[in-house]
């Protein structure tokens, strides 16, 4: 069974093989939404090509997964999941199949380390606290023999970091 660590911080910054990314099935092409959360993040800091892949893998199903490069990124790849429904929300179920269906992907493309926002959490409508611990509760379960990072987003982390660095993660308060 896989340590789950959990921080506060920014998604993108993380020393991990991928990361995750959640996403809205596809359903609506990528390049009429608005840039938000993790997506605009990674639209922001490493461009457009991995929504041009993912575009290519169709409509995900709710809870899926998919796999992309990470094209500036330092990472080795993204995994987006579907986890919001048509009117922009979560739930419990899609929160725990993401969960399930990402760490499948990264055990089967054999990565070391994984690092998940806050699923469902943010455009999904989810609160902190009951997202966090459905995530917990699926990532307990599933079969993935490297390292597992929730990243709950923190400006105010990312900006006391900036002013002096202290290297020391900041767990997570729920």
């Amino acid at each position: 069974m896989s340590k789950i660590e959990t921080i506060a911080g920014d998604l993108l910054d993380q020393d991990v093989d991928a990361i995750v990314n959640a996403w809205n099935r596809n359903i609506i092409p990528w390049r009429l939404l608005l840039p938000q959360g993790v997506s605009g993040a990674i639209k922001r800091r490493g461009g457009h090509t991995p929504f041009r892949e993912l575009a290519k893998h169709g409509a995900i199903p709710l809870g899926g997964a998919a796999l992309t490069s990470a094209r500036d990124l330092p990472f080795k790849a993204i995994i987006h999941v579907a986890d919001i429904r048509l009117w922009w929300r979560s739930s419990k179920r899609s929160i725990r199949d993401s969960c399930h269906n990402a760490l499948a992907l990264a055990e089967e493309k054999q990565f070391n380390s994984i690092s998940l926002p806050l699923i469902g959490a943010g455009t999904g409508g989810g609160s902190t606290e009951t997202v966090f611990d459905r995530m917990k509760d699926e990532l307990a379960t599933v079969r993935f023999g490297g390292r597992i990072v929730i990243v709950q987003f923190s400006k105010r982390r990312i900006e006391a970091e900036r002013r002096e660095p202290s290297g020391l993660p900041l767990p997570i308060r729920v």
